[in-house]
């Protein structure tokens, strides 16, 4: 029996490979710690997604290795898939498993002649596996693998490769047996939602979801990002919405709202698609969450692309926003462009997030002295309980009750960018 450490960078993918690693570990006779001082292994599974992450990661691989020179790390992930040389260089010792070989994670850390590198193209389903999950309360369920888009930007993509959908009947087992756990939230993830089943023929999405919400358990579905490249038929997803157990969240990054740059970054749609699709589904559900990506600073960006930027914060006024300076990878398309100097990127980069944050509080005002609904997900400490709306709005509540797993009332007495405050009136 060995001692693991694991260590998680990146997106909910991100967090479910780690569950997985954890679970098949744990399945095969080892033992998960909290303190990489105490592990036989350290295991860092990465990122690539934006430059400063990268940075944090490279540096965590350097310190862990100076600190702990005489134990043995795996570094799995987007990075590990993308820069296995220079991970090498930080740490010559170092174990590398890529992103189709989370399964063979034991085989790794068992044997007795390590191999070092494991990388390559097969695609592994990540579904129906042994996991630990993070949270009982919820389920991050992935759908699918890669997607269909050649965004110049992106890194993942040369990490994750083209679209691979899992089987449905996996997916639903996968989910119906979290639920006979106790799970009560569902979280659906990958690199594009809108993509499902695209490879085999059809895009298969709201079959998947109807499929889903017919299961028999009281729970919520909270679908993640969706690309508006290829998502279709907004008229059939908003009637998948209208159910009950649908949390009202909508993540549809745009990077950008000018044409020009859309173009420029190979997004493959225009920002008119995105404003129809929002306003679609306010129409219908006027106090949806609606949550969307932003890249500034793209070298190819001028002043009035900028200035579209903040024009669709201030009109459109998204809840979230996932705002990133425009970072520049290895063996992408945008590596060869010449960067915007950094005082002009920090500047829009200020500006967006000032209007964001000023437009996304005044979305909030409209819950103050509201009587909401919530599901209590996680609990911060002794009293201090997080939730969830059915719009998926963050209410922090206090109670001196054990409230984790329930549904209660709250008044929401104070209101902020990103989360609310509320008194419980009723359990």
């Amino acid at each position: 029996m060995k001692q693991i450490y694991i260590e998680t960078y990146g997106c909910s993918a991100n967090q479910n490979n780690s569950e997985i690693i954890a679970g098949i570990l744990n399945h095969d006779g080892n033992k998960l710690i909290y303190n990489p001082d105490k592990a036989d292994f350290i295991v860092l599974n990465t990122c690539a997604v934006k430059e400063k992450t990268e940075g944090k990661i490279k540096r965590r691989i350097q310190d862990l290795h100076k600190k702990y020179p005489y134990k043995k790390m795996v570094v799995t992930g987007c990075l590990a898939q993308t820069d296995s040389d220079k991970i090498r260089k930080l740490n010559p010792d170092s174990i590398i498993l890529g992103t189709d070989h989370y399964t063979d994670i034991s085989e790794i850390i068992n044997q007795d002649n390590l191999v070092t590198i494991k990388i390559s193209k097969q695609k592994e389903e990540k579904i129906l596996l042994p996991k630990i999950s993070q949270d009982k309360l919820i389920s991050i369920t992935q759908i699918s693998e890669g997607c269909l888009s050649k965004c110049t930007f992106c890194k993942t993509k040369l990490a994750k490769g083209n679209l691979y959908s899992y089987p449905q009947e996996k997916i639903l087992a996968s989910i119906e047996n979290d639920l006979k756990q106790g799970t009560k939230e569902i979280w659906l993830t990958s690199q594009g939602n809108e993509n499902f089943g695209i490879d085999r023929g059809k895009n298969e999405l709201v079959e998947l979801l109807n499929k889903i919400l017919s299961l028999p358990y009281s729970f919520k579905l909270r679908l993640g990002m969706m690309n508006p490249i290829n998502l279709q038929d907004t008229d059939k997803l908003i009637r998948v919405y209208k159910n009950e157990k649908m949390y009202k969240f909508l993540h549809i990054p745009i990077q950008s709202a000018s044409n020009k740059v859309l173009k420029d970054m190979k997004r493959g749609y225009k920002i008119e698609k995105v404003k129809e699709i929002i306003n679609k589904f306010r129409e219908e559900f006027p106090n949806i969450t609606i949550a969307t990506d932003i890249i500034s600073g793209y070298p190819t960006e001028f002043e009035e692309d900028h200035n579209l930027n903040i024009e669709f914060i201030k009109k459109y006024k998204p809840d979230v926003l996932n705002l990133s300076k425009f970072s520049k990878h290895k063996n992408t398309p945008a590596e060869k462009l010449k960067n915007l100097s950094i005082s002009i990127v920090n500047k829009r980069n200020i500006e967006i997030m000032r209007a964001h944050r000023q437009s996304a509080n005044e979305g909030k005002m409209k819950f103050l002295n509201k009587t909401i609904n919530v599901f209590v997900n996680k609990k911060i400490s002794n009293n201090n309980y997080k939730s969830r709306d059915d719009n998926y709005n963050i209410v922090l509540i206090k109670s001196n009750n054990d409230i984790l797993g329930n549904n209660v009332n709250v008044k929401i007495i104070n209101v902020g960018v990103h989360h609310m405050i509320g008194d419980i009136i009723t359990y």
